[in-house]
């Protein structure tokens, strides 16, 4: 079987590209600044009963997403334990937590993670177990998350593999260094994707084959959803874990997914594709719109941006109509009914124009929104057919009159608040993936989440070819609105398909024509809008092999389309391979 392709690889980059490729590392710029900081924190042990506990009890903040705290728990009983673990943070709209219950067999010691949301800057965690009483880690001193005031740099190793391998000299926080580092022993580093999500730039320093295979499957799920991946040239069998790089020779930084991984040899080389690529700007995989500081009140969102939503607006001018007629009857018509019926009346009448006033707002609110849920969903998915997932970057706007309920996501998944907040928004339940009991969706309240995924996909396109005409028939799971592909050296442009329904191509595009182009200026100006970072950054590229744009509407495949929801937009650029037997 071949694959009908389109050659044409511009339209993830027209969306926006994580960055021009590096031209060669004496032309990049390093930051300003000196060495880095080491901020791994540190721990604090406590026996609670058989069970002997030890947090960390300050950790490294990431730029966005999530900080990974660590809690290691050893059980030297005879009977399993299960233990719950609580991280409480206290923000202006009150208590959230973050938890997570495992169990510890006898006899065995167990490293797990807890992430919080990088906006929390303080808590403690309450460590919970049946028959042992609830324990407060640490007593009296609250659980720190720090900031780099450079980039951050998560390393799967220890520092002395770091310093040996980077070259970069150590300095203490006084001395400005370039960029802060937090260490994690490869065997116990986190196996979920929101824990790494959030950092500038990942390391690998020792050796790539003591790297356990479920760290490297969660390493590619941070590639691949617009991570960087900074590597030593030691492993011969790279392309095992990284199946998609092809460059093992290239000294700059290769495209991955929607990501990018760079190899180095030399400790000083190491060190410069560090600051290379701490040195640039970028502002996340997507980055929804937070709500408006204090300052900002006179908005609904932060720097005054539109909502994607329009139930979220207020209608200022029914509302003022209303309030006119209301004003109208009160006063005037107060006067009016006071010298024909007498005072008397003007006392009855006033508070039953009230009441009325009341049941015509909540009427109209109950009319127009209803109870469901309202969303507006953009996104930009890269399809590896080869190995059946899809790879997601999206941005999705909720609004309800009622609080909606828990919602889950995968641990190949990431759930991201807006950068701007300031205060913990959900309680999280880590227990089996992520879920968010409460604060998702508070009632009357307009927000936006981002999301990064790589989830098992069968969606595809199939192209063959019936006599003298190609057909394509739409498996996407939704309808294919607009796009293109590319059937040898010739480009077609598809019709609109519903999902299942079939289709004949028509006559080829011109020589010198630029499908994508057109596709981008058609669809891209509200999917860039909601899906590249809100216009303040850009997309990273997309990636290698791509071989297939197209645009479908509907709720997309990020995890959340899971909720029943009143769709009032959907925009959803797609690029992968299709499935044929064209001769």
């Amino acid at each position: 079987m071949r694959s009908a392709v389109l050659t044409a690889s511009v339209l993830l980059c027209a969306l926006g590209g994580s960055r021009a490729f590096a031209t060669s590392l004496a032309d990049e710029a390093a930051p300003t600044g000196y060495g880095y900081r080491d901020a791994s924190g540190t721990i604090d042990t406590r026996n609670h009963g058989d069970l002997r506990v030890s947090i960390r009890t300050s950790a490294l903040k990431p730029e966005r997403g999530y900080t990974p705290i660590d809690v290691v728990l050893q059980n030297t009983g005879l009977v399993s334990l299960q233990v719950r673990l609580t991280f409480q943070g206290h923000s202006n709209s009150g208590t959230r937590t973050s938890e997570r219950t495992v169990e510890v067999p006898p006899q065995r010691r167990l490293v797990t993670w807890l992430p919080v949301p990088a906006t929390v800057q303080a808590g403690s965690i309450l460590v919970e177990s049946p028959g042992l009483s609830p324990l407060t880690l640490p007593a009296h001193t609250p659980i720190y998350v720090e900031r780099s005031t450079g980039g951050t740099v998560l390393v799967l190793g220890t520092l002395k593999d770091f310093d040996d391998t980077s070259g970069v000299p150590r300095v203490e926080a006084s001395g400005s260094p370039l960029f802060s580092v937090r260490t994690v022993d490869l065997r116990d580093a986190p196996r979920e994707l929101s824990s790494y999500v959030g950092y500038s730039v990942v390391m690998v320093p020792g050796d790539l084959a003591s790297v356990p295979a479920d760290v490297w499957a969660v390493l590619e799920s941070y590639v691949l959803s617009g991570g960087r991946l900074v590597l030593p040239r030691v492993s011969s069998s790279l392309t095992e874990h990284l199946p998609l790089f092809t460059a093992e020779g290239s000294r700059d930084a290769v495209p991955y997914g929607f990501g990018r991984v760079r190899l180095c040899g030399a400790a000083l080389e190491c060190g410069q594709a560090l600051n290379a690529m701490l040195g640039e700007f970028i502002p996340g995989p997507v980055n929804p719109a937070g709500a408006a500081p204090r300052w900002e009140r006179s908005n609904l969102l932060a720097g005054g941006i539109t909502p994607l939503l329009d139930h979220a607006n207020t209608p200022v001018g029914r509302f003022l109509l209303l309030i006119f007629a209301f004003v109208l009857a009160v006063g005037p018509g107060g006067l009016m009914l006071a010298r024909r019926r007498g005072p008397v009346a003007v006392l009855v009448a006033v508070p039953l124009v009230s009441v009325l006033t009341c049941v015509a707002l909540v009427t109209w609110s109950v009319l127009v929104d209803g109870f469901a849920v309202h969303s507006a969903r953009y996104s930009l998915t890269w399809l590896d057919a080869e190995r059946s997932r899809a790879v997601t970057l999206g941005v999705s706007a909720w609004y309800a009159n009622v609080s909606s309920g828990p919602v889950r996501f995968p641990a190949t998944s990431a759930l991201l608040a807006p950068d701007n907040a300031d205060e913990m928004l959900a309680d999280l339940d880590w227990t089996n993936g992520l879920t968010v009991t409460h604060g998702f969706l508070p009632p009357r309240t307009y927000r936006e989440w981002g999301e990064v995924a790589v989830l098992p996909s069968r969606a595809r396109l199939v192209v063959r070819r019936e006599g003298g005409t190609v057909r394509v028939q739409n498996a996407l799971g939704a309808r294919l609105e607009q796009g293109y592909v590319r059937v040898g050296s010739q480009s077609y442009a598809l019709p609109a398909l519903e999902d299942g329904a079939e289709g004949t191509l028509g006559e080829p595009l011109p020589e010198g024509a630029t499908p994508v182009n057109q596709l981008v200026s058609s669809v891209g100006a509200v999917a860039r809008r909601g899906a590249s970072v809100r216009g303040r950054g850009e997309l990273p590229r997309s990636a290698p092999g791509g071989r297939l744009h197209r645009a479908p509407g509907g709720l997309g495949p990020a995890p959340s389309s899971a909720v029943d929801v009143e769709l009032e937009a959907g925009i959803h650029l797609v690029r992968g391979q299709s499935e044929g037997g064209l001769p």
